[in-house]
């Protein structure tokens, strides 16, 4: 009798940056089991980072219904789920699969201390490296080749900036939330002085920000924000000479396409083990230190302190400096 296939079942729901965070894990599975059927679970907001995966044979989405999402996984009768987000609703959907199962560390309790009382204890280990454990039993293994990202189409650049800008450095002035990201001053001041085409990267919420840093940073300087499609931004990212950004989802995606990154970080820190995963050239700039840092997991609308020191502290000369070099 032949040996049935195995069918797997990825879960992560968000976000962006995270989401490429798995793709080591979607690639070494596919890769490495032979005949593996691979499915993958994530929100409909956040298909378009997994669409163009060859890895992925189907794509399953949560929108609103848990126990809808619940029953159309039932009838593919997975043989494993690899659970990546590890929360109340994955929990709830690997008990009623009632398969074998998988969850990463979260590391939950580590990082409360860290946050809390400044003491670490967190291991020095990569998420993408806890990610991966999930597939030990499986006998799968990393295979050291990084992130992947995927364009799901063809772009060109001269539809999509001006000549003057198609050698350039993307600089990301988006994040989630705001102790994540330069004040808008300290960006004019940051891409005044970099001696190259910049194009600013980040989404329709970003827009407004993006256009008074342009107005004020000088002509060099392009202001994409919310223009583009996410995977449009990816192209650019690809594209670009070097990428500067904070702790977001596009310097994960820059990361996929090995590019040289300067990342700056504010409230959150590269200890919490989501840096620029497996690149040739990185750098990271932070205030060391502080005694209010990181005072948060994922961050917070306003600096608790009200002084904002970790972004306000930040040397740009050294960011420009390696920016020009």
């Amino acid at each position: 009798m032949k040996n049935k296939n195995l069918k797997i079942l990825v879960i992560r729901f968000s976000s962006i940056g995270d989401i490429v965070l798995t793709s080591p894990v979607v690639r070494c599975l596919k890769e490495q089991i032979k005949g593996l059927e691979l499915h993958y679970l994530t929100k409909k907001s956040f298909e378009a980072v997994l669409a163009g995966n060859p890895h992925i044979d189907k794509l399953h989405f949560f929108e609103n219904s848990l126990s809808e999402c619940i029953a159309e996984l039932k009838k593919e009768k997975f043989d494993h789920v690899i659970d990546l987000h590890h929360n109340l609703r994955t929990l709830l959907i690997k008990n009623s699969l009632g398969v074998n199962s998988r969850s990463f560390d979260k590391l939950n309790w580590q990082k409360w201390l860290l946050v809390n009382f400044k003491k670490n204890i967190l291991p020095t280990e990569h998420i993408v490296d806890r990610y991966l454990k999930t597939t030990e039993f499986l006998g799968v293994k990393n295979d050291g080749k990084g992130l992947d990202y995927f364009l799901t189409d063809e772009y060109d650049l001269k539809n999509m900036l001006p000549e003057s800008h198609f050698n350039f450095i993307s600089v990301v002035i988006g994040a989630q939330h705001d102790t994540k990201r330069l004040p808008v001053d300290r960006l004019i001041a940051l891409c005044s002085k970099i001696d190259h085409p910049v194009v600013l990267l980040g989404g329709l919420e970003d827009a407004e920000r993006g256009e008074k840093i342009a107005l004020k940073a000088g002509e060099h300087v392009f202001n994409a924000c919310g223009k583009f499609k996410l995977d449009q931004s990816a192209y650019l990212i690809k594209m670009s000479e070097k990428v500067i950004s904070h702790d977001t989802g596009l310097m994960h995606i820059a990361a996929a396409f090995n590019k040289q990154i300067l990342s700056i970080w504010g409230n959150t820190v590269p200890e919490f083990g989501m840096y620029p995963y497996k690149v040739d050239h990185s750098s990271i700039f932070e205030i060391k230190g502080l005694s209010c840092r990181p005072c948060s997991k994922i961050g917070h609308d306003t600096c608790p302190k009200g002084h904002f020191n970790c972004m306000n502290h930040i040397n740009l000369n050294l960011i420009i400096d390696q920016a020009n070099g």
